[in-house]
């Protein structure tokens, strides 16, 4: 079959397709058949050389598919079914970006029927690091959270995720993206580089922006970082927590359906085919982007 290979670590160029066996699932495992696949910043960072490790090395986390087979002792699931998944982990001998993709079965849920499999892709990875992060932050209908990367797609989902539990939320972006995050939830709009007109609850960092960040928060409220080892110390009693993403299919059908309810929009802001992986890197590395850039396959 073929599949998105680094093979090694460098620019856009060596996301390469090449030919792999066809994976088989193991007990407790699924093989989806991917009709479309995200392309997060992570792959670029992993297709870089940014975490390190060795070559040859797979790429993609989200899957968007059918199930195509199913390995000893898995329940639930029969082939031909429309699902979504987290291919978790940097470190792969072959990731989401391939023909076949095999997942624990834990690690899938129904896909939404509302969207197309393009859209659909858009969903795991962004989607269950925006609500795990909300589900550490502990705030409650009414409280207030700011949302730094607001346009962006963890922190897009994140104005969506919290609006619709009844958090009052403040969007950071560019200028530009004001009339996008307010569409999305935002109670209140803060230009990137200000600061808000008073202490919020709770900070959800999807920019990474780190201490600036961290000081918006009262005393004694919280903020989750995104990126390990990049949250700052806590200061006057803030609660500060590192987010790291984990594969979740309860969570994510639990947002598959609420894209069926319309509580949550995918945004794909361009497909590219499987073959054509190096143009989607290119795209990739080009700041304003707003959506997923999203890989296909017939």
């Amino acid at each position: 079959m073929d599949a998105v290979v680094v093979e090694a670590f460098g620019g856009p160029e060596r996301a390469a397709v090449v030919r792999v066996p066809v994976p088989q699932p193991a007990a407790g495992q699924v093989r989806v058949r991917v009709r479309a696949a995200g392309l997060n910043p992570v792959d670029g960072a992993v297709r870089a050389g940014y975490f390190g490790g060795s070559a040859p090395v797979g790429l993609g986390w989200d899957v968007s598919g059918e199930i195509d087979a199913v390995g000893e002792g898995v329940t639930g699931w029969e082939p031909g079914e429309r699902v979504v998944g987290l291919h978790y982990g940097p470190f792969k001998e072959v990731g989401a970006h391939a023909e076949y993709a095999v997942l624990d079965a834990a690690a899938v849920a129904a896909a939404p029927r509302s969207v197309t499999q393009q859209e659909a892709a858009a969903l795991p990875l962004s989607g269950l690091t925006a609500a795990r992060a909300l589900e550490q932050l502990g705030l409650t209908a009414g409280q207030s959270v700011l949302v730094t990367g607001a346009a962006g797609m963890v922190g897009g989902f994140a104005v969506q995720l919290a609006a619709a539990a009844g958090l009052v939320v403040t969007a950071v972006a560019g200028p530009e993206d004001e009339e996008l995050v307010r569409g999305l939830g935002a109670a209140e709009f803060v230009a990137r580089g200000s600061a808000p007109a008073a202490p919020v609850d709770g900070v959800l960092d999807a920019a990474v922006v780190g201490e600036e960040a961290l000081a918006f928060v009262r005393d004694g409220g919280a903020y989750v970082g995104l990126h390990p080892g990049s949250a700052p110390d806590a200061v006057r009693g803030v609660r500060v927590v590192e987010q790291e993403v984990a594969a979740d299919g309860a969570l994510l059908a639990r947002l598959s359906a609420l894209v069926d309810e319309g509580t949550l929009t995918l945004r794909v802001a361009a497909t590219y085919s499987l073959a054509d992986s190096p143009s989607a890197h290119h795209h990739l590395t080009k700041p304003g982007t707003r959506g997923r850039i999203v890989l296909t396959l017939p």
